[in-house]
């Protein structure tokens, strides 16, 4: 019995994603995203998706392309960044954001990846955040159309805590360093922050590898990820692999 998981294209993988469909997506700003499935998304069609990820992408990078294509209806995410398409959707009424303290939005992508429905933190007590209110959306004027709810909010130790609902998607797209044909995988560096995590959220989750070997090649206690989690693994060219854009590059003249 075979164990690949790997599929020919990022079209192939991305195929059965349809309009409407929720996504976590791996990576941040622009650092780990899965940029050619994210393109093939793009080529494909599927409109109205909800997208979980630290944040979506800059102006003409990444997730910034769907969302200014109007391809995004929803973004659950830590920050704008510096994506001023993003920021005038959310001001003028055009996307529902709804924002999250970045380890809480870790947390409740992990904790649905392993089946945990919700958990407690201290993080957002005393706040919007846990008191309600944050604008979701925004009438075309300026003024708040939807906002959010407020949440439970119990004591543990002696120390307040707000409940955070576990993040379940219909699907992940991540990029991993390496990955085995049966989908277990090495993320580099900071690429590690939101992939896994994202990839354990997703009920079908696809994989843009920039290396994949044989299953028993990756030593088990080296890998980040298991292949359970992962459906669907796209291997990248050579030059594909190579593809790994910064936000911004700030420099400064040698002194000798």
């Amino acid at each position: 019995m075979s164990l690949s998981k790997v599929v020919a294209s990022a079209a192939d993988a991305v195929a059965d994603i349809p309009s409407g469909a929720s996504l976590a997506v791996g990576g941040f700003g622009l650092v780990g995203i899965p940029w050619f499935l994210i393109e093939a998304l793009l080529e494909q069609g599927a409109d109205d998706l909800t997208i979980v990820s630290n944040n979506c992408g800059v102006d003409g990078a990444g997730l910034g392309l769907l969302l200014k294509q109007g391809r995004i209806s929803r973004v659950i995410a830590s920050y704008v960044g510096e994506n001023k398409e993003f920021a005038r959707q959310y001001l003028s009424g055009e996307l529902t954001v709804e924002l999250t303290p970045q380890g809480t939005l870790a947390e409740r992508l992990r904790a649905g990846g392993a089946g945990i429905g919700a958990f407690f933190t201290p993080t957002g007590v005393g706040t919007m955040v846990a008191e309600g209110g944050l604008p979701w959306r925004h009438h075309p004027d300026g003024t708040v159309a939807l906002a959010s709810p407020p949440k439970e909010v119990r004591t543990f130790h002696s120390r307040e805590m707000v409940l955070e609902e576990a993040i379940v998607t219909d699907f992940a797209l991540v990029r991993a360093a390496i990955a085995d044909r049966a989908g277990n995988c090495i993320f580099n560096a900071s690429a590690r922050n939101f992939n896994p995590p994202a990839a354990m959220a997703g009920r079908l989750t696809i994989v843009e590898a920039e290396r994949v070997v044989d299953v028993g090649e990756l030593r088990p206690d080296d890998v980040h990820l298991q292949g359970v989690f992962v459906q669907r693994v796209v291997e990248l060219t050579a030059e594909q692999a190579a593809h790994k854009d910064i936000e911004k590059r700030t420099t400064r003249e040698r002194v000798n």
